[in-house]
């Protein structure tokens, strides 16, 4: 799952929405105060944004766990895989799942004849 560093949460733009909104207020012209709608559908697009940003953390474990669980079911079974050559070109090899591993970045990796193959690159799968 790639991390998104240079864009703010929803919470981080809500926080500053409010300390600007709460400035506005502060130094609004009493004679022409801000409109509460505008107001009101700005905070519920934020609180949108918010929930549909859960969302998409909650449906990213969930995916997470079941790519662990399909890797783990291909424990002894023979599978074919694509690994690129030292020309650069692809070719396809084939093994004994022996184990599986959790890289770094979340991915499921299976240990085949002593080298660490990227579930997603997995071709086909034999019993």
């Amino acid at each position: 799952m790639a991390a998104i560093t240079s864009t703010a949460s929803a919470s981080d733009i809500q926080m500053d929405y409010m300390k600007l909104l709460v400035t506005q207020l502060q130094n609004q012209n009493p004679l022409e105060p801000l409109d509460n709608k505008d107001m009101s559908a700005q905070l519920a697009q934020f609180s949108q944004l918010q929930q549909t940003e859960n969302l998409n953390t909650s449906f990213g474990k969930v995916l997470e766990s079941v790519q662990r669980n399909y890797a783990s079911s291909l424990i002894g079974k023979n599978v074919s895989y694509k690994v690129q050559a030292e020309d650069g070109t692809s070719e396809t090899k084939a093994g004994q799942v022996e184990e599986v591993s959790i890289a770094d970045d979340g991915s499921a990796l299976l240990a085949i004849g002593g080298q660490q193959v990227n579930l997603a690159d997995v071709a086909s799968i034999r019993d």
